[in-house]
């Protein structure tokens, strides 16, 4: 009787041709739950189970649903012939992605066996002989390839007997030491230090025992406690034999548990004479070896080369590696798996010291279990996110420590003397806690947090990656420039354009917004009016003790005003205070706190007028640049009139002398119109039009509407000081409205425009008709108006000298269904107007020549950019509403403000 041993977590592939029992054999021995069959899936996607032509769609289907399963830690069974090497190398890719074992079962049976189970099938009678011996044939050749291809396992039965008796035998990975629930005491890296390792073992309660020679061999605790180490146990310290000895005698009388370290992997190379390098300490513990006898060195060969790259322990709770693992990791088996136990992950750079940079993985870990490990020297030890390194580098002098589990109180000895002199600096943490141990101030912002190249994970998007130069120039800003740290919870991100529109006398038109939300699968959007001001972001907490317990702001201040640069938005700090009093008082009476159930707010905006942030720009360059065209133009314009008196042909010249000078007084124009005196607060307007956050929620991923119908009563609470955000909603699924923006411009009547102080909940159908004048406003059968009754309404503001107005989808956060699937679609899609873009582009853009030119402008960077400074946006807000340490918040802040120093056009 053949016992096959099988991983609890794996990919089990069935190989055998067409009639070789294969679905028999897996219905006896597995669940059915765990068999993905390709005849089965072939019927999902064919309705025929036999239908060939199906078969790409089957075995796509197929990897999804064994992919998903492995995902989540079911071991999965595939049922195909799976004859052939290409199929099999697909099935191995997919068992290492997911970080499993693949195991390969072949069903080897004489070829008459299969073909009369063949005959006997209906489905099946057909089947030519030559597609068995074909698939036999190819099984056969492919026998010995099989390690070869990557299968960690290969069982082959021969013959139906064999198969018949067969038995599987579930094997739990050498990994899984789940039942063991200690107690333990983990001990950070030892580094040949076997008198650090003997004094830490006695204050930790342990007995050695020694042998004839008076060396130490073992030590038990006298309560049945378990050591467990993490690896890095050679090289550099003065006994590395001694250390091996005690171990290896531990492990053996089940008094130690041990992981590798790659001090240990690089060991076990160099003794089985494999090229390495012989540095880091490497050669002090080949020289201390070398004395001992051959017994002893092979023996401690095999033991480190058996040594695994983690433990799972205490049901799980428990994950001990040598370099840390993340959470998708533990439990899994793979080459990868066993790269990041030893080494950790690094970012592909190196420091100035020669060493590898390392992805601080701890600061993003929200796994359950509590993971300890060595590899990095510390000077002392600091939790991270229930991570905690325990190498506090006793052989360069520092210490040796252990961590009671699960206890978490720690037991450090002191280095008997520098050992080895370590070739960069310790790391250094922040501050002690009361157990001895040092847990950083979460509070506390450090330079580490953002300087060098910077890697932050973000739910919706990934990795965001921020460059070194990016982070340096915003370190620069954020030091000298932004508020105080603790209101600046929140970065806005920047917007993109929609795509350039080819229409005469025109750079961007809606047409293209709606075309991009509708190629993204986007059904509804929100058009609302695009205010002539600045981004600013407010705070505003309900109570001065509100502002201390949650923001940390102990000065009497209760909230904040910044620009999307973290800067404050005005200069006198009472002044700040005045405005944020006032949006306080609205808010209550608006019933804002009371209904979201929290004590602080933080709203996204536009303050009004332009002005009042960006007077000096105003003077230096848009008011220099008019100023100067006027006065150069009109006198040209009076010496091309003397000219023509004079008969002097000139006409072509001064005509176009003229068209500049006008151009030059409708960019004065343009730009006047963003420009009005305030006084201090007063002439100052602010047009809030979203509710980013409140207590524990993040709101900013709620649909518009929600916001729209709360930011509506807070306007009407203060219509002095707040101003309402004129919006329109428009279906993008009527193709006829569609058609109406793709020539020349609707009507223009004033009466299309949707006035959002009558429409504060457009959600209702009802709502959004009544708000139009009759006639006006084209709508849907859903009464959504319709996109031509948008660009009527886009064009009527733009004529009289409004902005433009940004198009967002309805749902807010959305992921996209076009080229891009499954990742968020911008989040606005700004289109200005042919005036305002004056201001952006110049006097004379207009002109055909150089609207031609202007046409070529990319947009790809700024998609880009604008896409991950929303996930970051995001991410910030996620992070602080969770209380999760201001550093984190700060690190997804940072990179906002980092990414705007990236080289896009900022006329986009």
């Amino acid at each position: 009787m053949a016992e096959l041993s099988i991983p609890e977590l794996a990919l089990v592939v069935l190989i055998g041709s067409t009639g070789s029992g294969k679905s028999t054999f897996a219905h006896k021995h597995f669940r059915s739950t765990a068999i993905v069959s390709s005849d089965v899936c072939r019927g999902i996607v064919s309705d025929d189970e036999n239908d060939q032509a199906a078969t790409p769609e089957a075995f796509a289907l197929l990897h999804h649903i064994a992919g998903t399963r492995l995902r989540l830690g079911l071991r999965t069974v595939v049922d195909a012939t799976n004859v052939q090497p290409t199929a099999r190398r697909e099935l191995i890719e997919l068992a290492r992605a997911h970080d499993v074992l693949p195991v390969a079962i072949v069903l080897d049976v004489p070829d008459r066996v299969c073909l009369e189970r063949n005959a006997l099938r209906p489905d099946r009678a057909e089947l030519g002989s030559h597609v068995v011996v074909r698939q036999q044939r190819e099984l056969r050749r492919g026998l010995r390839q099989l390690e070869r291809e990557g299968f960690r396992k290969v069982h082959v039965l021969r013959g139906v007997e064999e198969i018949d008796a067969a038995t599987i035998v579930n094997e739990r990975l050498w990994n899984d030491k789940r039942e063991l629930t200690g107690p333990f005491d983990v001990i950070g890296d030892v580094h040949g230090c076997r008198s650090e390792l003997e004094t830490l073992l006695g204050q930790l309660g342990y007995e050695l025992l020694r042998d004839e020679l008076g060396r130490a061999v073992d030590a038990r605790h006298p309560d049945g406690r378990t050591a467990v180490f993490v690896g890095d146990l050679v090289d550099r310290g003065p006994d590395t034999p001694g250390v091996l000895r005690l171990v290896m005698g531990m492990v053996a009388s089940a008094n130690a548990l041990c992981v590798t370290g790659n001090h240990e992997f690089k060991l076990v190379r160099a003794l089985d004479g494999r090229k390495v390098k012989i540095a880091h300490g490497l050669a002090e513990s080949l020289e201390q070896l070398e004395a001992e006898d051959p017994v002893f060195r092979k023996t401690a060969l095999e033991w480190c080369r058996s040594l695994v790259s983690h433990y799972v322990l205490d049901g799980g709770n428990l994950v001990v590696a040598h370099a840390g693992l993340k959470e998708e990791f533990h439990g899994r088996a793979s080459g990868r798996v066993r790269s990041f136990a030893m080494y950790g992950e690094t970012t592909g750079e190196t420091d100035e010291y020669g060493f590898p940079v390392r992805y601080p993985w701890a600061t993003d870990y929200r796994g359950r279990a509590t993971v300890l490990y060595g590899h990095t020297p510390v000077t002392h030890l600091q939790w991270v996110n229930n991570t905690l390194c325990l190498d506090t580098g006793v052989v360069f002098g520092g210490r040796l420590s252990a961590l009671r589990y699960p206890e978490k109180e720690t037991v450090s000895v002191a280095a008997e003397q520098v050992w080895f002199e370590p070739t960069r600096p310790l790391e250094a943490p922040d501050i002690v806690g009361a157990d001895g141990a040092v847990h950083r101030d979460p509070g506390v912002l450090d330079l580490d947090d953002v300087i060098g190249r910077r890697v932050v994970e973000t739910r919706h998007l990934g990795r965001v990656g921020v460059q070194e130069d990016a982070a340096a120039a915003a370190l620069e800003v954020m030091s000298r420039f932004a508020i105080d740290p603790r209101w600046l919870v929140y970065l806005p991100p920047t917007m993109s354009p929609c795509a350039t529109s080819t229409l005469d006398g025109y750079l961007e038109h809606p047409a293209q917004a709606f075309e991009y939300y509708r190629s993204e699968g986007v059904r509804t959007v929100v058009c609302e009016e695009k205010h002539m001001g600045s981004r600013a972001v407010v705070v505003v907490a309900r109570t001065v003790e509100a502002a201390r317990d949650r923001f940390g702001i102990e000065d009497g201040s209760t909230g904040a005003v910044y620009t999307r640069t973290g800067r404050p938005f005005f200069d006198d700090a009472a002044q700040t205070e005045t405005l944020v009093a006032r949006v306080r008082v609205a808010a209550e009476k608006a019933g804002l706190f009371e209904e979201l159930g929290t004590d602080w707010l933080l709203l996204d905006a536009e303050l009004l007028p332009w002005s009042a942030k960006a007077m000096g720009l105003l003077r230096s360059q848009y008011a220099a640049v008019g100023a100067a065209a006027r006065a150069s133009l009109g006198a040209a314009e009076g010496v091309l009139a003397a000219a023509t008196a004079r008969g002097l042909e000139v006409g072509h010249l001064a005509e176009r002398t003229t068209a500049r000078r006008t151009d030059a007084e409708a960019f004065t124009t343009a730009y006047g119109r963003y420009c009005w005196p305030v006084d201090g607060l007063d002439g100052v307007r602010l047009a809030p039009f979203q509710i980013l956050a409140a207590s524990g929620v993040n709101y900013a991923v709620r649909e518009h509407n929600w916001h729209l119908a709360r930011i509506d009563r807070l306007i009407a609470a203060d219509p002095e000081l707040f101003t309402p955000t004129r919006r329109m909603i428009v279906d993008l699924t009527d193709a006829t409205g569609a058609s109406a923006t793709n020539g020349v411009n609707p009507a223009t009547d004033e009466n299309a425009a949707i006035d959002s102080a009558t429409a504060s909940d457009s959600a209702d159908a009802a709502a959004i008709a009544a708000t139009a004048t009759s006639g006006a406003v084209s709508t849907t059968g859903d009464g959504l108006a319709s996109e031509a009754a948008a660009t009527a309404w886009w064009t009527e503001l733009t004529s009289v000298g409004g902005e433009g107005m940004v198009v967002k989808p309805l749902d807010s956060f959305t992921l996209g269904t076009g080229t891009r699937s499954e990742r968020p679609v911008q989040p606005g899609v700004k289109c200005r107007g042919p005036e305002y873009l004056r201001i952006i582009y110049g006097p004379e853009y207009l002109r055909p020549e150089n609207l031609q030119r202007l046409r070529q402008r990319g947009l790809g960077r700024k998609r880009s950019l604008a896409l991950r400074e929303y996930a970051l946006g995001l991410e910030s807000l996620y992070r602080f509403v969770a209380e999760e340490p201001l550093w984190r918040v700060h690190e997804a802040v940072f990179a906002v403000l980092a990414l705007e120093t990236e080289p896009v056009d900022p006329r986009l």
